[in-house]
């Protein structure tokens, strides 16, 4: 018999008789909920939205998690650093959402230990055991271990780094899957009842008779019909294109601006044996991450530098690699050389400005205003700044700030609810791996746990009656099948061959150029008989 895994419920509350039925997605009936913004912040709102009994209408331009939400550092933490700015009330919040996400996903987030050495010519050492001591208590925490004392010299963790350093400090924080932890709060919204629009631009919101007209084209093509929605409010989630969406869609004013600041990273070939992220602080204020990442590579990043320009452009450049690898030399025993890098990315915080003299030292609190009375002008609701470990907190705080809009809304309700594929303990990922190899015999053990890494308990949905590897369709390079590309595709709006190597899963790490140009084909070949998601 397979291992058992205990389930937890992952549906949402039931809607009361008050609440509205649902649309029926035609350009005649009204939303309660029109979302500008497929980033974190607009599927995490558009989830809770249609779990209340909202009906909800949510697009972007691009991909799902096609810009910030897929180029972060990839932690749910709460912000060592930020207690240094004294943003106390944000470390307290993102360090009880800590566990929150953790208990709701843990396919996509787990824990990890965090290793911290004590540079003696930089912070002194009591002060970092007070921070420490204030991030083990300020969120009540009660499933990951407390800090401890390391002997570098002593400890195999120590191996890795330079002899100059000879304690460290041992903490915990959590790792995230950041691109699909947008994909399943998309997923839960639409299976809530939410209709979801990738690649759908918003080319203008206007209020007429009561409602938002919002004016729609498909991203790739400007010269095609135009289609109308109708929306009782509008959220602005738009992420760097926050302000751009209100000067250029919405045609508004704001007093309120954003502080893009872009953060880079590097990829390189796995730098040590051992599980622990390291964080280090560089010279300059900074700090940096070196963390175990995809299981044969190391993640390094990042950099805090304001940006200017089109965030759609936005790319690494030389100067940041050659800071990262510098920075991470004064620490690394082996220094990392140029062709050790084997991918690079870059993106785009929209953090609320507010006027702090460095990139680094600007809040990552989020800001959200409101403009109409929710009545004869109806409510539009703009969200800047946040970060993903605060992002359900986020989506709590705007839908109270719609309320006086939408009084028939159900109860918040996230706090206890699983994602998609998290409905199972938070220690039980290896009994699922289990599970998932008992029902599937022919699944080599990397590929078993790849897909209960990426998909959790719906892993079974995806393999469906598999019954050997040929059942598992056209090989694609690495252990990606056509079965699997299927499934992106009809659940989770994957559409390129980038959003499934990139953003659903990271096999483009392992693809060659000439294996993913042959997914692309096919997934362009096969595209229109995949029907999307039913809403």
């Amino acid at each position: 018999m397979p291992p058992e895994t205990a389930p937890i419920s992952t549906a949402g509350p039931t809607a009361g008789p008050s609440t509205p039925a649902r649309p029926d997605g035609s350009a005649t009936a009204p939303f309660d909920l029109a979302i500008v913004g497929g980033g974190i912040n607009g599927c995490g709102i558009a989830r809770d939205a249609a779990g209340r009994g909202l009906s909800v209408f949510l697009c972007d331009k691009g991909d799902l998690a096609g810009g910030t939400s897929s180029a972060s550092t990839k932690l749910i933490h709460g912000g060592l650093r930020y207690l240094e700015y004294y943003e106390f009330r944000l470390v307290r919040e993102a360090l009880k959402e800590r566990e929150v996400l953790l208990r709701a996903a843990p396919h996509i987030i787990w824990p990890l230990r965090f290793v911290l050495p004590h540079h003696r010519g930089l912070r002194p050492f009591w002060l970092l055991r007070l921070g420490l001591f204030l991030y083990d208590h300020l969120g009540g925490r009660r499933l990951l271990p407390g800090t401890t004392v390391l002997d570098l010299h002593n400890d195999p963790r120590g191996a890795s780094l330079r002899d100059d350093y000879v304690r460290a400090f041992e903490y915990s924080d959590c790792w995230v899957e950041d691109s699909r932890l947008v994909t399943v709060n998309a997923l839960d919204a639409v299976e809530h009842g939410a209709v979801v629009r990738p690649r759908t631009r918003c080319v203008s919101a206007e209020r007429a008779g009561g409602l938002w007209r919002v004016t729609l084209r498909p991203a790739d093509d400007d010269g095609g019909r135009p289609e109308t929605v109708h929306a009782r409010t509008l959220v602005n989630a738009a992420g760097p294109w926050v302000t751009t969406v209100l000067s250029e869609a919405v045609r508004a004013n704001s007093v309120e601006r954003v502080r893009l600041v872009k953060g880079s990273h590097i990829v390189t070939r796995k730098l040590y044996d051992h599980d622990r992220c390291y964080i280090f602080q560089n010279s300059d204020g900074r700090i940096m991450f070196a963390i175990p990442y995809e299981r044969d590579f190391t993640l390094i990043g990042t950099t805090d530098l304001d940006f200017e320009g089109d965030p759609t452009d936005v790319a690494i450049d030389e100067a940041e690699v050659s800071y990262l690898m510098t920075e991470a030399a004064e620490y690394l025993r082996t220094p990392i050389r140029r062709e050790d890098v084997c991918w690079t990315y870059a993106g785009v915080r929209p953090l609320y400005d507010d006027g702090a003299g460095q990139a680094q030292q600007a809040t990552r609190d989020y800001v959200l205003t409101t403009d109409g009375d929710g009545r004869e002008r109806p409510l539009l609701l703009s969200v800047f700044g946040g970060k993903i470990t605060t992002y359900r907190r986020l989506a709590e705080a705007a839908l109270e700030k719609l309320r006086p809009a939408l009084p028939f809304m159900g109860p918040a309700w996230t706090r206890e609810r699983a994602l998609p594929g998290g409905n199972f303990p938070v220690d039980g990922f290896e009994t699922l791996v289990a599970q998932l190899r008992w029902a599937y015999p022919f699944l080599e053990s990397a590929h078993a746990r790849r897909l209960a890494r990426l998909y959790g308990t719906r892993a079974r949905e995806l393999l469906g009656t598999a019954r050997s590897r040929r059942d598992l369709g056209r090989p694609f390079g690495a252990d990606l099948y056509e079965r699997e590309v299927d499934y992106l595709m009809r659940r989770e709006f994957a559409r390129t061959a980038d959003d499934v190597l990139w953003r659903r899963t990271k096999l483009g790490l392992r693809l060659s150029a000439a294996e993913a140009a042959d997914l692309a084909a096919w997934m362009a070949d096969n595209g229109a008989r995949m029907a999307p998601p039913a809403a």
